[in-house]
């Protein structure tokens, strides 16, 4: 996904809205970007790539911990330009995301 002249990023995971589409590709900030993150992508996926989708106008973002035990997930969402976390949970708790859609999510259940 290209945010800018230098900046291309490639999110685990984009929700988009298709009327943002055109014959060039995306025209709108998406909808949401996940990042799974790992020990190699951690630091990069928490400082530049946050900052980079904040900029941009990613309403949502979520990074999956896949190192904490049954899973963790930290959303943010944008707020006046800024994103703020609206959630941080772990394993078997549960939490029903509003943005960019209602979705309840489960980090234990997001494994095989």
């Amino acid at each position: 996904m290209v945010l800018g002249e230098f900046d291309v990023v490639q999110p685990d995971v984009l929700v988009l809205d298709p009327q943002g589409l055109d014959d060039r590709g995306l025209n709108t900030a998406p909808l949401l970007a996940v990042e799974v993150l790992s020990p190699t992508t951690r630091r990069r996926d928490l400082t530049v790539k946050k900052r980079l989708y904040e900029q941009a106008g990613v309403s949502a973002y979520w990074v999956v911990d896949a190192e904490t035990e049954g899973l963790a997930l930290t959303a943010w969402e944008l707020r006046d330009g800024r994103y703020e976390v609206v959630a941080s949970i772990a394993g078997d708790e549960e939490w029903t995301a509003t943005v960019p859609f209602e979705v309840t999510v489960v980090p234990s259940r997001l494994v095989r």
